[in-house]
């Protein structure tokens, strides 16, 4: 979800597993593209952008962070790595500026000021989009959408593999965040069940006090696949993706006063998104999927 300044909750979970009818829904299925494209496209596929001329650009410095893995990281050798880290590259390659593409790792909470103070062109670090960055900031065009997932008590009777079956079950989620409000608005026939935390939410799903939980795409799955979870759960339908809860999904914020950069990068981005790279990027970080 991004619903707070950043995308929060994978960090070390995330990096130990990158090292070893009843209900009425209005969310969108983020269904994956039949056969080895499990990345649905955040482009039109028959869209052409122009690629800006870049010649008169002196040097592109991305900013970034090294505490959001497996988006943003140092592995063991602290050379900058992670999905954004490789797609930063695959864009500075795909618009032939290599030669002036710089990397740099910055505390989060600086990033902003750095790039307002003009020491820097562009950061890629799960920076939300809001309405008041949009005013101070550009923005890209999304290059990866943000799901929510049901997660199930493996031993709960739910009779169906859609979240139809889950009407009337109780459904854990965190209290106050937007994947309350889209549980409660897309899925109303189910028993919402609201934690305080993240953790008391798992915790009464490996326990069975809830039947499943709905919460943050990006986390559940590590989750259920790690040894928190002892093997009590399982991912349950969806994903879903909604843009009004939770965000437009992951872009890179430039400055406000940068379009010929800003068109630049869509461009690159529509070429990767068409051409697999970014595919594959996706893949290399996340190789039983998102979708």
């Amino acid at each position: 979800m991004i619903a707070s300044p950043k995308i929060k909750g994978i960090f070390n979970l995330l990096q130990l597993c990158l090292v070893a009818g009843g209900i009425v829904s209005a969310a969108i299925p983020a269904r994956a593209a039949e056969g080895s494209n499990p990345l649905p496209l955040m482009f039109d596929a028959k869209e052409r952008l122009a690629r800006p001329d870049l010649s008169t650009i002196i040097r592109v410095r991305i900013l970034t962070s090294v505490d959001f893995p497996p988006f943003n990281f140092a592995d063991q050798t602290g050379r900058l790595a992670g999905f954004n880290i490789d797609l930063a590259r695959e864009i500075c390659a795909e618009l032939k500026i290599e030669a002036k593409c710089q990397i740099q790792a910055l505390p989060f909470e600086e990033l902003e000021k750095t790039l307002e103070g003009g020491a820097g062109e562009a950061v890629i670090a799960g920076i939300a989009v809001t309405t008041e960055r949009r005013q101070r900031f550009a923005f890209s065009r999304p290059y990866l959408g943000v799901p929510a997932r049901f997660a199930r008590n493996l031993k709960a009777r739910i009779d169906g593999d859609t979240a139809a079956a889950l009407s009337g079950k109780p459904v854990g989620v965190v209290r106050g965040t937007a994947h309350e409000l889209m549980l409660k608005a897309f899925f109303p026939k189910v028993t919402a069940t609201p934690f305080d935390t993240y953790e008391a939410m798992l915790e009464s799903l490996k326990i069975g006090k809830v039947d499943a939980v709905f919460s943050d795409g990006l986390r559940l799955p590590f989750w259920v696949a790690g040894e928190g979870s002892a093997k009590c759960c399982a991912l349950f339908d969806g994903p879903y993706l909604s843009e009004k809860f939770l965000g437009e999904g992951l872009s890179i914020m430039l400055r406000k006063n940068d379009p010929l950069l800003t068109a630049a990068i869509d461009q690159a981005l529509s070429v990767l998104s068409r051409n697999g790279r970014l595919q594959d990027i996706y893949l290399r970080y996340f190789p039983n999927g998102l979708y």
